[in-house]
């Protein structure tokens, strides 16, 4: 045990290590496989020997069960807001009211860029994290210390062992991350965020800490609150020692001896800020000593001894030329202007996104308006309205049609939702996703038929509609990249074999919206086949106590587009099954009608295997606990559903008793 805890300790000073490496010093040692590598080795160590989990090690980065709610934490020392400067005479004008207090000599700044994101503070004692708050008043904040954990450029121990250390710092989503966010809600017709420091606050803010460990927020500290054990007397001291700490402190940060240099600096980085891979919206302008700083002293809101200066906005203003509808991969039309170019934060752009119908139409955006356009992080194109003085009368109003501008099937709209879709799974735009999908594990399961191969049915013609894929012959497939005859005959017989799928796993398929294959089982419980789906009204849904309005919405409306049911008669014209295979659970069984919880690690079948058994038994699982739950079970190493089922008297399950009742042992 003593040399596997050592060999443990070993990979976790090595992955800190390559860590900081890699998000602090951006100079990465090895190679992403042999990170990898060893990150696979410390969680197999420790999910054999959960015993041996320490707080601070690296695989402790995804966060746990979602949170009720923030507990708030009462800040040490206050955390003030600055005052603004605009101009380089008010710079100047901080900087005489600092010379009426101290003496010139002992006058210096540092300048450190100013990002635009959301201020935490962070506690370290013995050199390990042990919380994080938001700024919330100055006062008090919000307890979001599971969140900041899943940040991984932050250190969970530092380099050194440092009693007691507090910290501020910033929370920001790089600009990439940030494109990437919104590029992938608005595929999904969802609410894209204005700028990275809206997604960085609601990143942060997750009461689930592993929707925050998927939005790659990053981080850098600024300030020392508080340091046992150790005395600094500059700005330029405590930066460098907080960045020897191990901790990610922006490397852009100047020492200057005169208020000429600090303007200086602040020229530079306006012209500089779009070379940056993360957004900023000025300069932080901070006395350097600490004695003079403490000479300057505070007001309740702001500190005398710092400033920031703003950057004026950069907006541009130009014609908007038309309205383009693009169809994305799962189906949402998109509205995308066209503009005369313009030059716009170090590119001339022509084109940007509208995001939505009801935002033309709140913001009064029409063709031929003279629009005002800026980036949003700094990224994406962004029309913020138009400029309603300079209408001449010719402009008009953009309406969105009903029918697909690809494939011209009825566009529908679900109620509680900005986006308008296509809800035709075999339309162009999406065809390809359509397919990936349909033959992916949960689904279709169809061994062999992969994204590479999608593309090459598609673009060849080979495949426009997902019943085509039963209509391939060996012939077809062996002529393509990468296939030979042996590779075309066991796709074939995936093909084959994928006929014989329960009904349920076919609704999965189609990609009915809001119908996954938990859902897909619960209708295929009271529709046992697939032409029962067609006359269905609200009424008969909604009469399913776990099918809401929106399911309820969607499932109508697929089947009343021509194009889907044509695509049902050609699946089942190939052979494959459209009635339910799967016997209705029996109602006299220990399972139904029961609500099940998993937690913990089960040894015999992974959690997706427990929760089929039971479901086909009659049972329900779900992911949280209450009153109303029967049985909670418990496998290695649970979590605070646990504890929760014993406050609440829920009975518990051990995994052999669970097997006992399933007929298993």
């Amino acid at each position: 045990m003593h040399e596997l805890q050592q060999r443990i300790e070993k990979l976790r000073d090595e992955i800190r290590k390559h860590d900081y490496h890699y998000y602090v010093l951006d100079q990465p040692l090895i190679s992403d496989a042999e990170y990898d590598r060893l990150m696979r080795e410390l969680f197999e160590l420790e999910k054999a020997h959960p015993e041996l989990v320490t707080p601070d090690s690296p695989t402790q980065r995804v966060g746990g069960e979602p949170l009720k709610g923030f507990e708030t934490v009462r800040h040490r020392v206050p955390l003030l807001s600055l005052e603004n400067t605009f101009s380089a005479e008010e710079i100047r004008s901080f900087h005489r009211r600092i010379r009426e207090r101290v003496a010139e000599r002992e006058i210096t700044y540092v300048s450190e860029l100013k990002l635009d994101g959301v201020s935490v503070a962070l506690v370290y004692e013995n050199g390990v994290l042990v919380s994080g708050a938001t700024r919330g008043n100055g006062l008090v904040g919000e307890d979001v210390t599971s969140n900041v954990r899943t940040i991984t450029p932050l250190p969970l121990r530092l380099q050194e062992n440092i009693p007691r250390l507090e910290v501020r710092g910033e929370v920001f989503m790089p600009k990439e991350a940030f494109a990437r966010l919104n590029r992938e809600r608005d595929e999904k017709g969802e609410k894209t965020f204005a700028n990275p420091r809206n997604a960085a606050a609601g990143s942060l803010r997750q009461l689930d800490a592993r929707v925050t460990a998927s939005r790659l927020l990053a981080v850098f500290v600024y300030d020392i609150l508080y340091l046992e054990g150790r005395e600094i007397s500059t700005q330029h001291e405590a930066l460098h020692f907080l960045a020897s700490l191990g901790l990610p402190v922006n490397p852009h940060f100047r020492y200057c001896s005169s208020i000429d240099e600090v303007i200086g600096y602040c020229g530079e980085w306006q012209e500089k800020r779009h070379e940056l891979p993360y957004e900023i919206d000025g300069v932080v302008i901070k006395l350097n000593p600490v004695a003079a700083r403490e000479m300057m002293g505070s007001t309740a809101r702001s500190p005398r001894w710092a400033t920031s200066y703003k950057f004026p906005p950069e907006e541009r203003v130009t014609r908007l030329l038309g309205i383009e509808l693009n169809v994305g991969r799962t189906g949402v039309i998109t509205p995308t202007a066209v503009m005369e170019p313009v030059f716009l934060a170090g590119s001339t752009v022509s084109r940007a996104s509208l995001h939505n119908y009801d935002l033309i139409r709140e913001r009064d955006i029409r063709l031929n308006d003279m629009v005002i356009v800026h980036k949003a992080g700094d990224v994406i194109p962004e029309i913020i309205g138009p400029v309603k003085e300079k209408r001449t009368g010719k402009e008009m109003e953009f309406a969105m049609p009903d029918r697909c501008p690809v494939c011209g099937s009825q566009v529908v709209r679900f109620s509680g939702e900005v986006a308008y879709r296509c809800d035709n799974i075999n339309c162009p735009a999406r065809l390809k996703e359509s397919l990936v999908f349909f033959a992916s594990r949960d689904a279709m399961d169809i061994e062999g038929l992969g994204p590479a191969l999608v593309e090459q049915l598609v673009d060849k013609g080979l495949v426009s509609n997902v019943a085509d894929l039963y209509y391939l012959n060996e012939e077809q497939l062996a002529g393509l990249e990468r296939m030979g005859k042996k590779s075309a005959a066991n796709l074939i017989a995936a093909l084959q074999e994928s006929k014989k799928r329960p009904l349920s796993r076919l609704l999965h398929a189609l990609g009915i919206r809001h119908v996954g294959l938990k859902s897909a089982r619960l209708l295929t419980e009271h529709f046992r086949d697939i032409d029962d789906f067609r006359s269905l009204t609200r009424e008969n849904l909604v009469a399913i106590p776990e099918v809401g309005e929106k399911m309820a919405e969607s499932i109508i409306a697929f089947f009343a587009e021509p194009r889907n049911l044509d695509t049902i008669e050609r699946l089942k014209q190939a052979g494959v099954n459209t009635c339910e295979t799967v016997p209705a659970a029996p109602a006299g069984t220990l399972f139904a009608g029961k609500t099940f919880v998993l937690t913990g690690t089960l040894e015999s079948m992974t959690r997706p295997e427990a929760t089929a058994a039971i479901e086909a038994l009659g049972g329900k699982v779900t992911g949280s606990v209450s009153k109303k739950t029967d049985y909670v079970v418990v496998g290695t190493n649970p979590g605070s559903k646990y504890d929760k089922a014993v406050s609440l008297g829920v009975a518990i399950l051990t995994e052999d008793e669970l097997l006992l009742m399933l007929g298993r042992e």
